[in-house]
C-alpha cells in the first residue's frame, strides 16, 4: 500500500543505538508536544502528565534512575535526544475532573448548562473503574498509553526515530522526580532522536508483523 500513513508507519521502528550529536528542533518538538496534547482519552478525562527532557541535566536526572534494573535501556536517556515520560494520575478524583469540564466550558465546547451533567454523568465511567480505596491507576495508565501511541505516529511522520521503553525504574523514577510528578506515576518512556549510523543493528530491518487475517476480522 503506497498510502503515506502506511509509509510512515512501515519506515518507524525501535532504535537501539542513538545518535547523541543529533537533536531534534525546536519547531519538531513543538508539534510533537501539541500531539500529545491533543490525544484522546475516556470522557476527556486527560489523567496524565508528561515531562520532556531536553537537557543533559534532566537527561542524567534520568540515566540515575537504571541503578538498580532494565540497563539495556540506560544509554537512551543521555544519547537520545529527547525523553518523555508518561505518567499517569493513579487516584483521579471528581475534583481532577471538574479542571476539565471548566474547560469544556471555557474553549465553546460544552454548553454551560450541560455543565453538571457532564461532570455527574461522565465521571460514573470513571467512578466504575476506582476501588474502594480511591485507586483507579489502571484506568489511568491505560488512557496514557493512548498518549504514547499517539506520539509514536506523530514522530513517525515527523522522519524522528523513537524507543517506547516500558523497561523503567518507576520506584526510582518516582524518587528522582518526585517534585515534578507530584503524586503522579510513571511506569513507561520514550526515547527520541535519531540512530547512530552503522550501531543501530534494529535500522533497516523489514517489518514483522502477523498477517491481517490474524489480526483482523471484518464482520
Amino acid at each position: 500500500m503506497s498510502h503515506p500513513i502506511i509509509a510512515d508507519l512501515n519506515k518507524r521502528y525501535t532504535v537501539k543505538k542513538y545518535d547523541s550529536s543529533k537533536r531534534i528542533s525546536a519547531a519538531d518538538m513543538d508539534v510533537v508536544k501539541q500531539a500529545i496534547r491533543l490525544t484522546a482519552s475516556s470522557i476527556n478525562s486527560q489523567p496524565w502528565k508528561f515531562i520532556v527532557l531536553e537537557t543533559d541535566v534532566a537527561k542524567q536526572r534520568f540515566h540515575e534512575t537504571f541503578t538498580n534494573m532494565h540497563q539495556f535501556n540506560q544509554p537512551h536517556a543521555t544519547e537520545a535526544s529527547h525523553v518523555i515520560l508518561f505518567a499517569h494520575n493513579p487516584k483521579f478524583t471528581k475534583d481532577d475532573y471538574r479542571k476539565v469540564v471548566d474547560v469544556e466550558v471555557s474553549s465553546g465546547h460544552l454548553p454551560a448548562d450541560m455543565y453538571d451533567n457532564m461532570l455527574n454523568g461522565a465521571f460514573g465511567f470513571a467512578e466504575q473503574n476506582t476501588d474502594d480505596s480511591g485507586f483507579n491507576g489502571h484506568w489511568t495508565k491505560a488512557q496514557t498509553y493512548i498518549a504514547i501511541g499517539n506520539t509514536l505516529h506523530t514522530l513517525a511522520r515527523l522522519g524522528i526515530a523513537s524507543t517506547s521503553m516500558e523497561g523503567v525504574d518507576p520506584s526510582l523514577i518516582g524518587e528522582i522526580f518526585k517534585e515534578e510528578l507530584d503524586g503522579y506515576v510513571c511506569e513507561f518512556a520514550l526515547a527520541m532522536g535519531y540512530h547512530k549510523e552503522g550501531e543501530d543493528y534494529n535500522f533497516g530491518l523489514p517489518k514483522s508483523r502477523l498477517p491481517e487475517q490474524d489480526v483482523i476480522t471484518v464482520l
